[in-house]
């Protein structure tokens, strides 16, 4: 077993590697070398789930952890009051305070899934809400004890301020400056209460984070000790924004992205994509991930990269079981199921794999007495314009009924119906149809 010294020293070496160092202050690999280091990362609560482009600091604090250091996540219910402006070229809405209790106890709900902030050992994970110091800080008193140490020249020199005064932005309201003010007094009050050393963040945020470290510095009389370090913003080989696809927002949340079009998103990955992503979205060592690469370039059209990728990240964010009926729904369209694949998977499950398929209402009273293939391919749903289309489709032998091809003879009948309430009809290769049972 390697001593924690020996695990803390490799932890930068481990981000470079993966490609998770963007910028990082004089002293910090020295810092985490030396000792187990209290670190932070904010999650700002602009919506009640987290999308994967929040994978990566949350990935970051799990090297943290695994690198015997105290990783501490905070739920910002006090800055979301207010909205970043780093990366924005316009204000945010503000969000009322229901909305944004939601908000916050949903990304509470989430990040918890992947630390445990319940465990009892020295360096346990720390889940904090900036609201709880701040909703009793007034104003007079911010302006006095954290206004008074930070310039207005100091602000302004940022690059999120400059860009939205500039030809780029439309001005910024005074709420929206003063919110690096705020962050920064997360830093201070963390560093003060809990010894937090270190901040970290996506490349946007080094304006924030290091107007922490000097807010830090001017409040402790010059002497300074905190550090920060930022990991690149994650885009694709095309340049395009990375954690969307065609219906928007890959989520955190099975509610909002579901597993099977989870694993989709990281399956349908390119090439140059997956060799970026299997370092920075998986725990895979490097070796592991050396010998991926090999292999899928070896034989691409296999996509081993990619199926590791999804495999992985699927698993992390939701569980093995969420994998297998993934790969269960994705083994539908292109591979031969069995029929207790198909009973395995749920109606929203079915509805997702084949989406934009037509898909028709059948009265479960008719399934009763049985169904012939005319009537049912013909009459009763109008898969087929007519019945003797139906009839030519049976001479062809190019149907079937949940993926097994049926004659002339088959009756349908209830025994048909999936565990979801549905049947899948089918005629040649490609054609796919749903009928709803009801």
């Amino acid at each position: 077993m390697l001593l924690r010294s020996t695990i803390m020293k490799n932890i930068i070496e481990e981000l470079k590697w993966r490609g998770l160092i963007h910028d990082m202050m004089p002293g910090t690999e020295e810092q985490l070398s030396k000792e187990s280091t209290p670190t932070y990362i904010g999650f700002d609560p602009t919506s009640d789930s987290l999308h994967i482009g929040s994978l990566v600091p949350i990935i970051l604090l799990m090297h943290l952890r695994n690198h015997g250091h105290q990783a501490i996540a905070l739920v910002g219910g006090a800055t979301g009051m207010i909205g970043d402006p780093s990366g924005k070229s316009d204000e945010r809405n503000l969000l009322d305070e229901s909305t944004l209790q939601r908000n916050v106890e949903g990304i509470k709900t989430i990040l918890s899934r992947f630390l445990d902030f319940d465990s009892q050992d020295a360096n346990a994970p720390l889940l904090v809400n900036n609201y709880d110091w701040m909703k009793d800080f007034t104003f007079i008193d911010f302006a006095r004890d954290v206004g008074k140490r930070i310039t207005v020249n100091y602000m302004m020199a940022k690059d999120s301020v400059k860009k939205r005064l500039g030809e780029e932005g439309g001005g910024m309201s005074f709420t929206e400056f003063t919110y690096q003010l705020i962050q920064g007094y997360d830093f201070y009050y963390l560093h003060k209460h809990y010894n937090c050393l270190l901040q970290m963040g996506g490349s946007d945020q080094w304006g924030n984070i290091t107007t922490g470290t000097e807010l830090i510095r001017r409040m402790n009389d010059g002497e300074n000790k905190a550090f920060a370090l930022t990991c690149p913003l994650i885009t694709k080989a095309d340049g395009s924004k990375f954690g969307k696809s065609e219906g928007g927002n890959v989520w955190l949340d099975k509610d909002k992205t579901s597993p099977y079009k989870f694993y989709q998103f990281w399956l349908n990955t390119s090439d140059e994509d997956a060799e970026s992503y299997i370092k920075i979205f998986t725990f895979k060592t490097k070796e592991e991930v050396d010998q991926l690469i090999h292999a899928h370039r070896e034989a691409p059209h296999l996509r081993i990269l990619q199926k590791a990728l999804a495999e992985s990240v699927t698993t992390m964010v939701h569980n093995a079981e969420a994998l297998e009926n993934a790969q269960i729904a994705s083994n539908i369209l292109f591979g031969k199921p069995s029929i207790d694949d198909l009973n395995k998977l749920s109606a929203q499950d079915m509805e997702e794999v084949f989406d934009g398929v037509p898909s028709f209402e059948l009265n479960a009273n008719l399934l009763q007495n049985g169904v012939d293939l005319v009537a049912f391919f013909a009459e009763h749903t109008a898969i087929l314009t007519s019945n003797g289309e139906a009839r030519r489709a049976i001479k062809e032998n190019s149907l079937s009924i949940n993926k097994t091809k049926v004659s002339a003879e088959k009756t349908v009948t209830q025994d048909d119906v999936l565990s979801n309430g549905y049947i899948l009809a089918q005629r040649g290769k490609k054609n796919y149809y749903l009928v709803k049972v009801n």
